[in-house]
């Protein structure tokens, strides 16, 4: 289906319950003409990915702030494999230091996204990155 819109999934795991990050990129992505799925707050890996699954998004995007991007994304990023979806491109936002971005990087995170970055920066990465033909 050529010139389709590109699928997002935006979603918060873990126990954070800030959302209004997760909001702007949401709000960003889709009047730059993404779609997008917004699956709120407190998304266990499961439900991140069996709502991936669900909408057969083009890329995820997680917002975490609480500090448990180390234990949350190696976990999601295996369920992803699991289920066959290792190629959909996994970004994250949020306070994450720069070791530990190196690693998820090393694991299998595309990118990884700090205060701030810009939602022009941040949208113009994630058209590049989707393939919507």
């Amino acid at each position: 289906m050529e010139g389709r819109k590109p699928r997002i999934l935006i979603g918060k795991p873990g126990l954070d319950g800030h959302d209004r990050g997760a909001k702007v990129i949401a709000r960003a992505l889709r009047d730059s003409g993404m779609e997008v799925i917004y699956t709120g707050l407190r998304q266990t890996p499961e439900m991140v990915v069996n709502a991936a699954i669900q909408e057969d998004v083009d890329a995820i995007g997680l917002s975490i702030l609480s500090g448990a991007h180390m234990t949350l994304l190696p976990r999601i990023l295996a369920l992803l494999e699991e289920n066959e979806m290792g190629d959909v491109p996994l970004f994250v936002g949020g306070i994450i230091p720069e070791d530990d971005a190196l690693a998820l990087k090393a694991i299998g995170v595309t990118a990884v996204f700090g205060p701030g970055s810009s939602l022009e920066d941040i949208t113009r990465f994630i058209w590049e990155i989707v393939e919507c033909e």
